[in-house]
């Protein structure tokens, strides 16, 4: 809890009858590894915090599974477009590993944006900062070669190569097993310059 707070301060000043108020209605709750944080078909009524641990959300492509993003300790964790517009998610968000949440409800979210508006500069940073990985990603994947992809994430979240199982990598990746098992046996380590 105490961390949740300590994160959410350093992003915008919480008060200290905001704080009090968040402490009274966050909950924490846990996950083994495989379990659904959210499937498919439900509705996300929760906006968790990472404390420890790491999850994946993941969408259906026929039979294969596209995993979307990868996000572990101090991460916010939502299926934006279910959560804000209140509809069926499109997405499953799994957890990879044993992994322990806090949260707290939409129309709990919503109350506190109500009662100390404030909190919306803490909630428009959030989104901001994830709004712009989702669009560093997508150009990664229009624009990039996979080799390129492989090292925007060995220089960004080289910690997702150990954590992550290599099928869950490759298809986040846009590429094959197979594909990612060769570029990661290559010269491609050095990262640098891909650009050649």
């Amino acid at each position: 809890m105490e961390r949740l707070l300590a994160f959410l301060d350093q992003i915008h000043p919480l008060s200290s009858s905001l704080q009090e108020h968040l402490s009274s209605i966050i909950r924490k709750k846990t996950f083994q590894r495989k379990e659904f944080l959210l499937e498919a078909g439900g509705v996300s009524r929760q906006i968790f915090f990472i404390e420890h641990g790491i999850v994946r959300c993941f969408y259906m492509l026929g039979e294969r599974e596209i995993s979307a993003w990868f996000m572990q300790e101090n991460d916010v964790v939502v299926a934006v477009d279910s959560f804000f517009g209140v509809v069926p998610s499109a997405e499953f968000i799994q957890a990879l590993e044993p992994t322990s949440v806090l949260y707290i409800t939409h129309d709990q979210l919503e109350d506190v944006y109500q009662r100390f508006p404030s909190f919306n500069a803490n909630g428009r940073i959030l989104l901001t900062h994830y709004y712009r990985l989702s669009e560093q990603r997508a150009i990664s994947m229009r624009s990039q070669k996979s080799k390129q992809r492989y090292a925007f994430l060995l220089q960004n979240h080289p910690d997702l190569l150990q954590r992550v199982p290599r099928k869950h990598l490759a298809s986040y990746l846009g590429i094959t097993e197979a594909t990612l098992s060769h570029i990661n046996s290559g010269p491609i380590i050095k990262h640098k310059n891909l650009s050649k």
